[in-house]
């Protein structure tokens, strides 16, 4: 009997069998797969709901808003009502086969494989803009498997919902452009003050060029880097023929102004500052938060008005920044100008600086002086010294012989100063700078007599502040309360209030005022004098003219006003009765009609012998004095240049 043969299969029928069975266990291992990553898939029903962060809104002490800080969120935009080159700018450089994907791009994805393994690094990447979309409407930002798998899962689904014309809408109105700016509309406004429909083709091609990373292509912080990539941008439209290449020609060739600022936000370098401190003051916002801050606004414009006009005019002499501290009796910030262009540069010149005060800190020799025993009207000695092997010189190279104490901080003597701090001792100076306010380290060598210690202008106005308020500890600070929109309040200052802490008493306090003011009647701070006022104050120049100051004082109310330069490079010839008085005159005689001042308290110094004297009032009138001579006193306005070069203060 034959052996019964089974029915063999021919090639054919062999590729289908097979087929079928790989397909079957495929669709079992994609509805597997499915099944696994997507048990913990968002809500997808709250898709039009907007999970933002909170928002900081500062106020000045009257209540008037300063600037908003945190998430920044515009209407929706119709894709309709915008120019057709700003969503083929996003399509050009992020997707350029997004009407013909499902929702992933298998070429764009191969594409990036490949060049990641051959260089081993993470160089490129394949997601479409509807897997961006589902990333940022639903999920994290976390690189795992998962977070793929989903982003692709959900990527479908949105393909399957919505037309490419409403994907690309979603995706216009919720993608992050970074300072807090969410969706196109938003952008354009942050970036450039205007909405989305006015975008022109080069500020469309910088909006999309962010995509990468919005804060590496920050047209702000990071201008060249996002001029290139705003450049390629314009040639990937091109490639697509979006656009043509002399539009593109002509987008180059257009300016782009953008906007450091939202238009409507004032007082940057204060907000800076203030911004800093709110997360250490109640932690992490929750919801939104209302700070309500001690910041004058009328006066902060006076501040920023004062400060760059003043370095306009003084331009001509190698003034690059200024920065301008102004405090009450209390230590609240009135005014607060870190630089004289926040657009130009945002670096802080008010707090994160630190420059040598030059002979603006004798003040602090001085008071360690009075309270040892000396007075304003005792005989001193302008001659030659020598402490160590340091000889402290006068920049005229000339002395002036018997001069009263008073005469010799009018004019800036340093010869005078130099002797003073030896005798008292520099370690005494320097915890006199401290109980002030000074929090900056201070080295103790001869030097630091003549100013050779860097401090900021907000430690500089606070240490002076116990001279215009009645000798009383007076810590600079800028917030008042916080509280949230609900009312809740989360901080406030005028909690931690302590008895007030006198750090300078008598007659040290009527003795230093009745001194400081002889350097703005009759000394090397005339320039600063506003009439009708009871002012006193000090100059500061340093070595080589590299920084120059003036720090001045009415009845519980100081401003403290530095200029220089950012890399700490000479200046023409700028004293501190030149520059900073002049910018300092033109602040104060806005701000104190406003503040009502009041006389500086503490007094005169008693006795006729401690009143100025014949000789200083006749050196005043000659010019002469040691480091820092007088400035001619300007008219009020219109604000003059700085005059002419005057002697330098040698520190060292």
């Amino acid at each position: 009997m034959a052996k019964a043969q089974g029915a063999r299969r021919t090639p054919l029928q062999a590729l289908f069998y097979w087929g079928a069975v790989i397909g079957v266990w495929g669709m079992i291992f994609l509805v597997a797969l499915f099944a696994v990553f997507a048990t913990d898939l968002p809500d997808v029903s709250k898709l039009n709901d907007v999970t933002r962060q909170p928002s900081i809104s500062y106020l000045d002490r009257s209540g008037a808003l300063i600037a908003v800080r945190g998430s920044q969120y515009a209407p929706p935009v119709d894709l309709d009502k915008l120019p057709d080159y700003v969503p083929k700018a996003f399509i050009a450089i992020e997707d350029r086969r997004f009407y013909y994907h499902p929702g992933f791009d298998p070429i764009g994805i191969s594409r990036a494989m490949v060049k990641n393994i051959s260089c081993w690094c993470v160089a490129a990447g394949g997601s479409t803009i509807t897997q961006q979309l589902a990333r940022n409407l639903f999920l994290t930002f976390d690189q795992t498997p998962r977070r793929k798998a989903q982003e692709l899962i959900l990527s479908l689904w949105l393909e399957m919902k919505f037309t490419k014309k409403e994907i690309l809408a979603l995706y216009l109105n919720r993608v992050y452009f970074g300072a807090g700016a969410y969706g196109i509309e938003a952008a354009a406004q942050r970036y450039f003050n205007k909405p989305a429909s006015k975008l022109t083709l080069g500020e469309a091609a910088l909006l999309a060029g962010m995509m990468k990373g919005p804060s590496r292509y920050s047209p702000v912080t990071a201008t060249g880097r996002a001029e290139r990539r705003a450049n390629i941008v314009l040639d990937e439209m091109v490639a697509t023929k979006a656009i043509t290449a002399e539009q593109r020609e002509e987008a180059i060739k257009t300016p782009v102004r953008v906007s450091a600022v939202l238009a409507n936000q004032r007082a940057q370098y204060f907000t800076d500052w203030v911004d800093s401190q709110v997360r250490a003051l109640v932690g992490e916002p929750t919801e939104d938060l209302i700070v309500e801050t001690t910041l004058d606004l009328p006066i902060q414009a006076a501040a920023e008005t004062a400060v760059r006009n003043g370095v306009a005019a003084a331009q001509g002499q190698g003034v690059e920044q200024a920065a301008l501290v102004a405090i009450d009796g209390e230590g609240r910030v009135r005014a607060y100008v870190g630089g004289a262009d926040y657009s130009d540069s945002q670096f802080d010149r008010a707090t994160s600086a630190r420059r040598q005060a030059g002979s603006a800190f004798k003040p602090f020799v001085y008071l360690t002086a009075v309270e040892a025993g000396h007075v304003p009207g005792e005989m001193v000695v302008d001659e030659p010294v020598k402490i160590g092997n340091w000889e402290p010189r006068n920049y005229t190279g000339r002395f002036l012989g018997q001069i009263t104490l008073q005469t010799a901080l009018a004019q800036s003597v340093n010869t005078v100063a130099a002797r003073l701090a030896n005798d008292v001792g520099t370690g005494n100076v320097a915890n006199t700078a401290r109980r002030l306010g000074i929090t900056s380290k201070i080295q103790t060598d001869p030097s630091m007599a003549l100013g050779a210690v860097e401090v900021s202008p907000l430690e500089m106005a606070q240490a002076y502040a116990p001279f215009a308020n009645g000798g009383y500890l007076a810590k600079g600070y800028g917030i008042q309360r916080i509280r949230t929109t609900s009312g809740k309040v989360l901080y406030d200052h005028s909690l931690e209030k302590r008895a007030r802490s006198s750090v300078i008493g008598s007659p040290a306090l009527p003795y230093m005022n009745q001194m400081m003011r002889e350097v703005v009647n009759s000394g090397s701070g005339r320039r600063a004098k506003v009439p009708n006022y009871d002012i006193a104050g000090k100059t500061g120049t340093t070595s080589d003219y590299r920084d120059a100051w003036f720090v001045g004082y009415t009845g519980g109310f100081v401003t403290a006003v530095w200029t220089g330069k950012d890399n700490n490079k000479p200046m023409k010839g700028v004293s501190g009765g030149g520059a900073p008085a002049g910018i300092w005159r033109a602040f104060m005689g806005q701000a104190l009609p406003r503040l009502k001042a009041q006389p500086i308290p503490g007094g005169y110094a008693p006795s006729p012998e401690q009143q100025p004297d014949a000789i200083g009032d006749i050196l005043s009138n000659l010019g002469i004095g040691g480091n820092e001579p007088a400035q001619p006193t300007a008219p009020a306005q219109p604000e003059p240049k700085a005059p002419a070069p005057a002697p330098q203060e040698i520190p060292y």
